[in-house]
């Protein structure tokens, strides 16, 4: 099983590590079968952790191999695309963020953010965990693609920790998603289907992330820090936020201190 995924095309791995990903967000969503409300002080531990694996994601697997490939490729300034890459993933999330229609977890309506519609309450929820989804695929993606490359500071066992985490982190996303739509009265299977519905983006980015970085080789630490800039946006702008709207603070930090530490022992441990 292990020798047939390593055969495999670098985007093919990608698809296939992202549509896991996928998988656990739709996990994640099926506890709607189970549970019409979930308590506020776990999602809030939940929201934490997986703001977490990002943050440890970002540096890990993504800006740390970034760096160390510029240094071993090319005389431009070691800095230089890290920095360049890290900042355009931000500007295009925010460029996203002002134009999509969305409303993050726990705010009401009037608070919507993006262009404004009269769209449903629920399609915002789940447009507002699409937009960070996207990073999200987008960074295993580009992992894989980079471990192609055969270049010491990437490697395919770092794709698949990343991979791994991401997944790990997506559990609550799913249940973030269904189970408040539940609670105002939405059907179980609607609720999943939205729920699950909001990490399909993930692999269509798993797929451009590993395409580009393949076609084109040299943006490859641009790639990089681009998906850890876009990470990083949600993570303060979304993720922190949401986790600290009823003042579970403590909680809220708590775990993202255990999804950071979770994201660090596998990327190193896979390494």
């Amino acid at each position: 099983m292990v020798s047939w995924f390593v055969s495999l095309n670098p985007i093919a791995q990608a698809l296939l590590a992202t549509c896991f990903t996928w998988f656990v967000t739709a996990l994640g969503a099926s506890t709607v079968f189970f549970f019409k409300q979930v308590n506020r002080k776990l999602l809030d531990g939940m929201l934490g952790f997986a703001a977490g694996v990002m943050i440890a994601a970002s540096y890990w697997s993504l800006l740390a191999p970034a760096i160390q490939m510029t240094r071993e490729t090319n005389g431009t300034p070691i800095w230089l695309p890290a920095a360049i890459g890290f900042l355009s993933g931000g500007a295009f999330i925010r460029m996203i963020d002002l134009f999509l229609p969305h409303l993050h977890l726990g705010f009401p309506q009037s608070e919507a953010e993006g262009v404004q519609t009269k769209w449903k309450r629920s399609i915002l929820m789940v447009l507002a965990i699409t937009l960070h989804n996207f990073p999200e695929g987008l960074a295993v993606g580009v992992a894989f693609g980079a471990a192609a490359a055969n270049l010491s500071s990437a490697t395919l066992a770092g794709a698949v920790a990343l991979a791994i985490g991401i997944a790990i982190q997506n559990f609550p996303e799913g249940l973030a998603v269904s189970v408040p739509l539940r609670s105002e009265g939405m059907s179980r299977w609607k609720s999943f289907l939205y729920g699950q519905s909001s990490a399909l983006i993930e692999p269509i980015a798993g797929v451009i992330g590993a395409a580009a970085v393949l076609f084109v080789r040299p943006i490859l630490p641009y790639a990089l820090a681009f998906a850890a800039g876009a990470m990083i946006f949600v993570v303060v702008e979304e993720l922190i936020p949401e986790s600290q709207l009823e003042k579970n603070t403590d909680l809220a930090t708590s775990g993202a201190m255990l999804g950071f530490v979770l994201m660090m022992i596998l990327d190193v441990a896979f390494q």
